[in-house]
Parts: C-alpha cells; sequence; structure tokens
C-alpha cells in the first residue's frame, strides 16, 4: 500500500511564491487523492506488490490499465514536482548541470526562456519537463495530464506542474507569474 511520502520541506516553506494554503490543498487534496484512488485500484491485483516507477511503465499506453496509469503517473509527478523546489531555491549549485544547460540552450536565461515558454503553451492540464532524452541531451517537453517522461523512457531532471491547482489559489489565472516564481525562486536548479 502506498502512503503520502513526506515532503522535503514546511508547507510554508515556499512563501510567499506558493502559499502554504495552496500547499495543503495541493499536497493533502490532491497529491492524496491521487494515492487513495491507486491503491484502492491496484489492491489485490499483481500491481501491489509493484514498485511505483514498475506500474507506471507497466500500464503506460495500455487502454485496460488507463486509471492505474493516470493515478500511478500522477502521485510519482507530484512527489518529483516536490522535489524539483526548494525554499530560497533557483541558485543553481550543481556546476556539470549548468553547463550541460548553458551547452544545450545557449545559455541560462534561454533555458528559462523556453521552459516559460513551454510552460505557457501547455494547453489545459499537465506538466513540463526538463529531460535527458535517448541521446544524452537535455530538453524540455511537455506532457498532458498524468503524462511522465518515464512512460517515454526518458530521464526527467525538473517538473512544474501546471495544473490550475498548483497555482490558482495564488495567482488565479496568471499561470506566467507562477512559473516566474518557480524558476526565478523556488527551481533546484
Amino acid at each position: 500500500m502506498l502512503t503520502l511520502p513526506a515532503l522535503p520541506y514546511a508547507l510554508n516553506a515556499l512563501e510567499p511564491f506558493i502559499s502554504e494554503r495552496t500547499m495543503d490543498f495541493h499536497y493533502h487534496k490532491h497529491h492524496q487523492t491521487y494515492i487513495d484512488n491507486l491503491n484502492k485500484l491496484i489492491s489485490n491485483t499483481p500491481f501491489a506488490k509493484m514498485e511505483l516507477e514498475k506500474i507506471i511503465t507497466e500500464t503506460a499506453e495500455q487502454k485496460q490499465y488507463g486509471a492505474i496509469f493516470n493515478n500511478a503517473a500522477q502521485v510519482w509527478n507530484h512527489t518529483f514536482f516536490w522535489h524539483s523546489m526548494k525554499p530560497r531555491g533557483s541558485q543553481l549549485k550543481n556546476p556539470a548541470l549548468y553547463e550541460r544547460i548553458t551547452s544545450d540552450f545557449g545559455s541560462f536565461e534561454q533555458f528559462k526562456t523556453t521552459f516559460k515558454q513551454e510552460a505557457l503553451a501547455q494547453f489545459g492540464s499537465g506538466w513540463v519537463w526538463l529531460i535527458e532524452n535517448q541521446r544524452g541531451k537535455l530538453e524540455i517537453v511537455k506532457t498532458s495530464n498524468a503524462d511522465t517522461p518515464l512512460a517515454h523512457h526518458l530521464l526527467p531532471l525538473l517538473t512544474c506542474d501546471v495544473w490550475e491547482h498548483a497555482y490558482y489559489l495564488d495567482y488565479q489565472n496568471r499561470r506566467g507569474e507562477f512559473i516566474d516564481g518557480f524558476l526565478n525562486h523556488l527551481s533546484i536548479l
């Protein structure tokens, strides 16, 4: 049985960019609901004994397991999102990753511009990711709804949740301001 993983910081640690109210709602309501739904769906099935990542890869693109995939991917995506941020983030501390970003995007500022453009271009609900592709290059990809790079054999390095529940209480329809806060103040990069 899966349980809600602990956050790597307090609910109010990302203020003023993400409020405690938003974090509480997003973490305790949305993330917990995906876990509860997944536990019900996999109860008494072979999936109940699998690691979360294995559930995702085994159910990806399998219509009969669509509900299992969606909930499993959302559990994983949210956990990864929490770890893509930190209080007083956005101060790149990994020189090797900074060098790769600069090499693959031209500059760190160009990476941030492209990341924001992709986040704003995500129609409806979804995610924007910094990933390493199969050729070892960094790129930015969007996924809709519960889709995740794991289902496509890509290595995720960073994600931002652009479902409205991630920002609506704080930013209403101003997704761009949320993305700026993420990139400039919270991101682990």
